[in-house]
């Protein structure tokens, strides 16, 4: 690999991780949205600009999907974990809670390396097993001083893992992935408009139906937000993109490293942008997995080389 190859794909594939890493001040910019329509909007938006974009340049290996009875399933329980990934980091985000969202997407490729030894028999390298073990006693630490379990960072640690595990059965590349697995969640994205969090709690966990009448809210938008929400498949596809792009192009090692570089700025956003609190607890069990963090980077420097997708 030359040295121009390696500046263009960590310049691309920092830009996604970056991009995703601000994006939590893009959901702010919607706090008048209920966060299950900004998710059905997500989906219905993103699937017109990048089923557009494929149409353009005339593919349609993504609507050949369909045709095929288990790829079809395997597809929709796909979309499934996406758009639930997507849903709860949007409702996390905007109900005060982007410190927890960022410690999810930390905990991330260590539950997803316990997902490879489980489902894909991996060998884990001492220092994987150790990062591992440090990252159970962290969430731990966590669960114990807090009282509850960290039901957030888990959940998104959860789907985001299980997509990713799905995502290694899919042919389709990145764009086509997003355009078939957004199609598929249309349905859902019909289904969220009839429901939503009523109130501003930021405790309330359990949406209510609430009908067309849920939606009238939405008429007495300003512009500008329409315009936000117009454009939230842009934000959706545009970092995905530079991902595969610079993904190609870079060691697996280095992507290890870069991809902790969206949750840090989530991370900042959340303590020194929304100002969240951040208890004494919370500190010591966000050390703990930041070690934790830093063996698993380590490993990856004698790792097998493989690809990996990014969702937020």
């Amino acid at each position: 690999m030359n040295n121009n190859s390696f500046g263009r794909g960590f310049l691309f594939t920092f830009l996604s991780y970056f991009l995703w890493g601000i994006l939590p001040l893009y959901w702010h910019l919607l706090l008048s949205i209920d966060p299950l329509h900004i998710l059905s909007f997500r989906i219905l938006f993103s699937l017109v600009m990048v089923g557009t974009i494929l149409l353009a340049i005339k593919n349609h290996a993504w609507l050949k999907v369909f045709r095929e009875p288990k790829k079809m399933f395997l597809l929709i329980i796909t979309a499934i974990f996406l758009s639930s990934n997507w849903g709860i980091y949007i409702w996390a985000v905007n109900r005060g809670h982007t410190l927890e969202a960022s410690l999810g997407y930390y905990i991330n490729p260590l539950f997803s390396v316990i997902l490879g030894l489980v489902f894909y028999r991996e060998r884990l390298l001492p220092l994987q097993w150790a990062a591992v073990a440090i990252a159970f006693a962290g969430v731990t630490f966590l669960t114990v001083l807090s009282g509850s379990i960290p039901w957030i960072p888990l959940a998104l640690a959860f789907t985001f893992g299980v997509y990713g595990l799905l995502k290694k059965k899919s042919p389709l590349s990145a764009l086509e992935s997003l355009g078939a697995e957004t199609l598929a969640s249309v349905p859902i994205s019909l289904f969220l408009l009839f429901f939503s969090f009523r109130g501003n709690n930021s405790e309330l966990l359990h949406p209510a139906f609430s009908g067309l009448n849920g939606l009238a809210y939405l008429t007495n938008l300003s512009a500008h937000v329409w315009i936000l929400l117009a454009l939230i498949g842009i934000v959706s596809a545009l970092p995905l993109y530079f991902f595969a792009f610079g993904a190609k192009l870079l060691p697996l090692s280095t992507l290890g490293f870069i991809q902790f570089v969206s949750p840090t700025i989530q991370f900042i956003v959340g303590l020194f942008v929304f100002g969240e609190t951040f208890p004494p607890h919370h500190f010591a069990a966000f050390t703990i997995i930041w070690i934790a963090v830093i063996l698993y980077i380590f490993s990856l420097r004698s790792a097998p080389a493989n690809k990996n997708e990014h969702c937020q």
